[in-house]
């Protein structure tokens, strides 16, 4: 992710989730050195848009997904997942143990593309999305 990809990255961010990060606080991921941060492209796409995006820290041997998104127009074709398996590869190139991440309660559909790859629920943050939904705590081990 370059800071030049943030208009987009932060339009596709408010489009999915109850609460996108502000470009503020996409540029200081982008800034830390724990953080990596990625986009998903068209390959052979000469308008050269972001339809999807992944920002991750890694801390020791853990790491935990800080946001992840698809433009709501490419969902259900499988680039969630692309982005998931990357990641998880990521990890395990770097000898990652443990990985968190934490979802919305009613997010059926990113509930079951993280319990594919072998995420667990450890724990519930009641009514942490706008003080109404609960967020999913979930962790994979390596």
């Amino acid at each position: 992710m370059r800071e030049s990809d943030l208009d987009e990255v932060v339009a596709i961010d408010a489009l999915s989730r109850l609460t996108p990060w502000s470009r503020r606080s996409f540029l200081e991921e982008l800034k830390n050195p724990l953080s990596y941060c990625f986009t998903l492209k068209r390959r052979n796409d000469p308008s050269d848009h972001t339809i999807g995006f992944l920002c991750f820290r890694i801390v020791g041997e853990e790491s935990e997904v800080l946001a992840l998104a698809v433009h709501p127009q490419h969902r259900r074709l499988g680039l969630g997942r692309q982005l998931m398996g990357f990641y998880i590869e990521f990890c395990s190139r770097r000898k990652v143990q443990v990985c968190y991440l934490e979802t919305n309660a009613s997010n059926q559909a990113a509930i079951d593309l993280y319990r594919s790859f072998s995420y667990r629920v450890i724990g519930v943050r009641p009514k942490y999305y706008r003080e109404k939904e609960d967020a999913l705590l979930m962790a994979r081990r390596a």
